[in-house]
């Protein structure tokens, strides 16, 4: 009999290490970094403090961004290699990466109320976010109802693809097309007294990030080796009777 890529990808559980200590940390980095962003940053002119939404929204949203290169390199590797560990990574991300495009379209939403007078406008930006959402939507839904694995995997791959092809329209959007939404920030292109709390909290999202991906990832691991297990020991069985 040929044994595939796939097959030989053997899955094992990964060991507890150091992440537990790692998530403590990148959380209380959160924590902090929020803090001093609000007690050190002034009210904007303009804005107020409704300004400070900024501290959490632009760092989830960029990180947003982080989650879907991962879901883009784990998917092109499986449909390049076959491997099992990269199907699971991506999946992984991709749970990450909906639940922050989920956060990010709210803490837009709770800005844009008070800024713009509507909850909601059907703005470039905000509708590609959401398609962009929605299709994240979509992969894990696939995910959950096809049961082939290999099945799941190619079909996943290409949503996934398809997804993080969306980015750069998401990026890119409010230069492309005229939209209320303010263009594309950054450190450099801030008053200096916000700098410092945008840097903290990026870093400390990213962390955050980081932890949730890996700690997904490593929860699908050990699904997967102990659904190895038990199909290994029906065969067993089966062979054995």
């Amino acid at each position: 009999m040929t044994t595939t890529r796939q097959e030989t990808d053997v899955i094992a559980p990964p060991a507890p290490g150091r992440w537990r200590l790692f998530g403590v940390f990148a959380i209380a980095s959160l924590v902090v970094a929020q803090v001093v962003a609000v007690v050190i940053s002034p009210p904007d002119r303009d804005m107020g403090h409704l300004q400070k939404i900024m501290y959490v929204h632009f760092p989830i949203a960029l990180n947003m961004f982080v989650c879907y290169l991962v879901v883009l390199i784990g998917s092109v590797r499986y449909l390049m290699l076959r491997s099992e560990r990269a199907d699971l990574l991506a999946a992984s991300a991709a749970e990450v990466g909906a639940v922050m495009t989920g956060l990010t379209l709210a803490l837009g939403m709770l800005w844009a109320k008070p800024t713009w007078g509507v909850w909601w406008a059907w703005d470039p930006r905000l509708t590609s976010t959401l398609v962009l959402f929605l299709l994240a939507t979509a992969y894990l839904a696939l995910r959950a109802f096809v049961d082939d694995p290999e099945r799941r995997a190619t079909w996943s791959a290409t949503v996934g693809i398809l997804g993080a092809l969306n980015v750069p329209i998401v990026y890119m959007s409010v230069r492309w097309w005229r939209t209320l939404h303010q263009v594309q920030s950054s450190p450099s292109s801030l008053d200096p007294e916000y700098v410092i709390g945008v840097r903290l909290n990026l870093t400390a999202v990213l962390l955050v990030t980081v932890y949730l991906i890996h700690s997904r990832y490593a929860a699908a691991l050990t699904e997967r080796a102990a659904e190895n297990r038990a199909m290994a020991a029906a065969l067993g069985a089966n062979h054995g009777g």
